[in-house]
C-alpha cells in the first residue's frame, strides 16, 4: 500500500512539474508577443481618418512648425472628413512642437487627445508614451 501511495505521488508530482513548466512557458510566449507588439512603429501616413488629398496641406503646415500646424488643425477640426487616428496623431506632433514655447497649450491639446482616445486605438501607446511629460 506504501509503495502504491509512494507511486502516485511521484507520479502526480511529475504531472504537476509538467502542467506548470507548459503554463511557464505560455507566460514567456505571451511576454515576447507583448514586447513585440510595443516595439511595432506606426507609419502616421498609414493610419485612417485623412483623405490623401490633403496630405499635400498637411505636409506644408508641417514645414511651417507650430504656427502653420495650429492653424491647419483649426481648419481640419471644421471638416468631417479628418478624423481619429490620423487627427489625433497630427495633435501629438502639435503638441510635441508647441511644448517649448507655449506648454499650457500642448497640456490642454494633449488633454483633449487623451480623453477621446480609446485604449484599443493604434495611438494609445504613443498616448501613453507623452503622458509623464504633458500631465
Amino acid at each position: 500500500m506504501k509503495v502504491l501511495i509512494a507511486i502516485l505521488l511521484i507520479v502526480g508530482a511529475i504531472i504537476g512539474g509538467w502542467k506548470l513548466l507548459e503554463y511557464w512557458d505560455d507566460v514567456e510566449k505571451d511576454r515576447e508577443a507583448k514586447q513585440q507588439a510595443a516595439n511595432v512603429q506606426i507609419e502616421p501616413k498609414s493610419l485612417p481618418g485623412l483623405p490623401y488629398q490633403l496630405e499635400g496641406p498637411l505636409e506644408e503646415a508641417y514645414k511651417k512648425g507650430a504656427p502653420g500646424l495650429k492653424e491647419w488643425l483649426e481648419k481640419a477640426k471644421r471638416s468631417p472628413q479628418i478624423q481619429d487616428p490620423r487627427l489625433a496623431w497630427i495633435e501629438l506632433d502639435y503638441v510635441v512642437q508647441v511644448s517649448r514655447s507655449n506648454p499650457a497649450e500642448a497640456k490642454r491639446v494633449f488633454a483633449d487627445v487623451k480623453q477621446r482616445t480609446p485604449a484599443n486605438s493604434p495611438i494609445y501607446r504613443r498616448i501613453k508614451a507623452l503622458e509623464k511629460t504633458y500631465e
